[in-house]
């Protein structure tokens, strides 16, 4: 079992502080309120590019786009970076239940035409239920899974190349079909912590994914799911959503995280954490219960930071050390069952050279890694760090999930 490594494309900004529009009383609905920040970079396409071209030229096999109200969209931002990289796939996050089911199998059956096969599918059935209604979705937190466990049955049933008739609590389709399944079948990624969701992911999914929680909490979802995935005569493979900061020495790598702490005054905190604490979905409250909206003790396990969740909704936790150090809890991570590392760290651009010039090698050197494509050629480091970043170690900016 190797280690495949994913990053993040940042669809809702990018930048060099712990803030996130989510921590804003408005949202960052009227961007005259919001207040400014210094190194703010904007995801235009131009700049998106670059950090795809920049995992591709690492050796990343894909990159996580997100999907909500404050992202740019996932489909169609990623379809058209098909079309700038080569051989990079994209995990496109949806929720399955603004769409119909139908209807997103052809979507994908057509990506993967036009990409050559390069499409990775993230279910995200929703925690938000102020995000939902948003977008007309005014389900319940365990009705949304079930109709979420429907839609996937329903997906996996077109993709056949057979009409397929369903009845169902929430669809009922007649002679659904996609008349040119996608080859590959694209694979389908999930998280969701709650009793609901477990079934579901044992059910349908290729790759169950958890945040960033202490080995140990890891494992007891790994156990849980591959539990139930056995009880429906299926095997579930595994990853893991975690931020990294990584250098050439420990020190500074904790000095990057603290530095991100100095930015963050009380204010913002209490106002993230007010918000975030509204969130319906378990594994969002099993981020916020990791530090408790207390910066004390934030190293939770070796290795292991929780600051990132002090202002930041979703992944919450961050892998700070060395090079090696990082390697050895990507190790002790992939000893649990964790295959699927998706990565990311802030500015993504930058942070993507840390781990790919500092990380990547260690995990070569175990012999974690497959012996796939190398990291295309690219700009050597120089004098200890990474060509790519200047002036000092980059800061941290949260944006997406």
């Amino acid at each position: 079992m190797s280690v495949h490594l994913h990053w993040f494309l940042p669809t809702g900004g990018d930048g060099r502080t712990l803030v996130d529009r989510h921590a804003y009383t408005d949202g960052g609905i009227r961007r005259d309120r919001i207040t400014p920040v210094s190194g703010v970079r904007a995801p235009d396409i131009e700049y998106l590019a670059q950090i795809a071209k920049a995992a591709e030229q690492l050796g990343f096999e894909a990159v996580l786009t997100p999907t909500g109200t404050w992202c740019e969209d996932a489909w169609l931002t990623t379809v058209a970076l098909t079309q700038v990289t080569e051989r990079l796939k994209f995990l496109v996050a949806f929720r399955p239940g603004v769409i119909s089911p139908v209807l997103a199998a052809q979507m994908a059956a057509t990506y993967q035409r036009i990409s050559r096969g390069r499409l990775l599918l993230n279910v995200v059935t929703g925690g938000d239920s102020t995000e939902q209604k948003r977008f007309g979705d005014h389900l319940g937190h365990d009705r949304r899974y079930a109709r979420t466990d429907e839609f996937l049955q329903i997906v996996r049933g077109v993709w056949g190349g057979h009409p397929l008739d369903f009845q169902g609590e929430h669809y009922q389709v007649e002679g659904g079909l996609t008349a040119l399944p996608p080859d590959p079948l694209p694979q389908i990624f999930f998280g969701g912590s709650s009793a609901a969701a477990g079934p579901v992911a044992a059910r349908n999914v290729d790759v169950y994914l958890t945040w960033g929680e202490p080995p140990e909490e890891v494992k007891q979802k790994i156990d849980w799911i591959r539990g139930l995935a056995e009880q429906e005569g299926r095997t579930v493979r595994f990853g893991i959503r975690l931020h990294t900061i990584s250098r050439d020495s420990s020190k500074e790598a904790w000095a990057t995280a603290g530095r991100l702490l100095d930015d963050l005054d009380p204010e913002t905190v209490t106002a993230a954490q007010q918000a975030l604490g509204k969130s319906e979905s378990v594994g969002q409250q099993r981020m916020l219960a990791l530090h408790g909206g207390s910066r004390d003790k934030l190293e939770i396990s070796p290795n292991l930071w929780a600051g990132v969740g002090l202002v930041r909704g979703g992944a919450g936790t961050a892998l700070v050390g060395s090079h090696a150090e990082v390697a050895d809890r990507i190790e002790e991570y992939h000893s649990l069952g964790i295959e699927h590392f998706v990565l990311s760290g802030y500015p993504h651009l930058e942070e993507a050279y840390w781990f790919g010039e500092g990380v990547r090698p260690e995990l070569a050197a175990r012999g974690l890694l497959d012996a796939g494509p190398a990291p295309l050629d690219g700009v050597p480091a120089a004098n200890g760090r990474p060509a790519s970043a200047p002036g000092g170690a980059p800061l941290l900016i949260a944006g997406g999930r």
